[in-house]
């Protein structure tokens, strides 16, 4: 769904030195196919961070940025459409600390806001479905808002009608840590965290599901603990999904889905969008994850709040030397990104797998760095022998089959 555009004919050159990374599939009627397939299916991202300058001068995705997505990028890659995050890391379970989160996640909400008034012509922000289908149908990128962790909810869900209306459309339950609606798939020990807190979801959690539910808003469960997933699976009036999570079978990190669970998401109609993080999708070895953690330590960055207050001097200097990990260990590729697809697929089915990258908040393989080389995960679908019709389904079709439902089951519960 990549209609030509004046702006794309004026970036040509900039968007061909932008996808050089990209390598065409060895046989030539393979790589045509991809092209094509590509260019027709709507390929849409679940899980792309922002930082909280976004759309300012500091980082105006208008351009080509630092990041690895911005509107050049995206169109280089052919990639349609993304869910931009309005991430709050885990805090304290205090007044002070919901009102700090609150700051933050609004601040991300004016942030995707300001890149839609900036550049009215070249992206639209989605409230449904078929809103992202029409955009596309345009040829501009299509903006959606997903909230990982509900913690800027504070002790209540009357807030989540506030935030339904300012466009979120996924919410996560928790993050790293646990919060007041749920245990989280990783205990923040800064928190002071034992292994759980509720033993799944709080009374609260239950609550926010049933409220979600009934704002069209999908439910989210990457990040949270099994019981907690688990749990709100089972409560959801509509299919959840996991916004980006990988396959523990392949990868054994508390982040990804066993097959219990991804058999359970399923059973509900929901979808797992594979995330392509690269310790999620090829595990660390032991040296590697002591090389990290010693690095973490020397620079005062052994908390998640710590790595997510890093001034982009000291990010630079952190991503460099986590460079050396890969010395030890090659770094996940796509082909190891896809085996998380295969696996999924086979277990669950085609209907319930999607697509996630993590961009700028840690993801990315070789191959997939960013989102100009967006076209390689199709030429890989591709060569593993899927059909266009699967390669539709799983690059955008099942996560808004999944939001329609939802949108169906909001206006049944009002």
């Amino acid at each position: 769904m990549k209609t030509p555009s004046a702006f794309l004919s004026a970036l040509l050159p900039a968007l061909a030195a932008a996808s050089a990374a990209a390598q065409p599939l060895a046989d030539p009627t393979l790589e045509e196919e991809a092209r094509r397939i590509h260019e027709r299916v709507l390929a849409l991202d679940t899980h792309v961070d922002i930082p909280l300058d976004y759309a300012t001068f500091r980082n105006d995705p208008g351009g080509f940025t630092k990041l690895q997505v911005d509107l050049p990028k995206m169109r280089a890659g052919g990639l349609d459409a993304a869910f931009f995050i309005v991430y709050t890391p885990q805090g304290p379970l205090t007044p002070e600390g919901y009102a700090e989160a609150r700051r933050v996640a609004n601040t991300r909400i004016e942030a995707i806001a300001r890149l839609v008034r900036a550049y009215p012509d070249e992206v639209g922000v989605a409230f449904t479905a078929r809103e992202a289908r029409r955009i596309a149908r345009t040829g501009k990128r299509v903006a959606l808002i997903g909230m990982e962790n509900a913690y800027p909810l504070g002790p209540s869900v009357e807030d989540v009608a506030a935030w339904a209306r300012a466009g979120v459309r996924y919410m996560g339950i928790t993050h790293f840590g646990h919060n007041q609606f749920g245990d989280s798939s990783n205990p923040n020990e800064a928190l002071g965290d034992a292994e759980e807190r509720h033993g799944g979801l709080s009374g609260i959690g239950r609550s926010l599901v049933a409220e979600l539910n009934r704002h069209g808003i999908m439910v989210d469960v990457s990040h949270a603990g099994k019981k907690t997933m688990m749990q709100a699976v089972a409560l959801s009036a509509a299919p959840p999904i996991a916004s980006h999570s990988g396959v523990k079978a392949i990868a054994d990190s508390p982040r990804n889905l066993d097959d219990e669970q991804l058999r359970a998401l399923a059973a509900k109609g929901g979808v797992v969008q594979i995330v392509a993080l690269d310790a999620y999708v090829k595990p660390l070895t032991e040296e590697q994850i002591a090389l990290r953690d010693r690095i973490r330590k020397e620079m005062g960055l052994e908390t998640t709040e710590a790595r997510a207050a890093m001034t982009p001097e000291v990010e630079a200097e952190y991503e460099k030397r986590l460079e050396a990990m890969w010395d030890i260990a090659p770094r996940a590729t796509v082909a190891d990104f896809v085996d998380h697809i295969d696996y999924a697929v086979k277990l669950v089915g085609v209907d319930h797998v999607g697509v996630a990258s993590d961009f700028d908040g840690g993801g990315g393989v070789v191959g997939w760095e960013d989102a100009g080389e967006t076209l390689n995960v199709t030429r890989e679908l591709v060569r593993r022998g899927y059909t266009e019709e699967e390669i539709a389904k799983i690059w955008g079709g099942n996560l808004l089959r999944v939001m329609e439902e939802v949108e169906k089951t909001a206006r049944r519960l009002r």
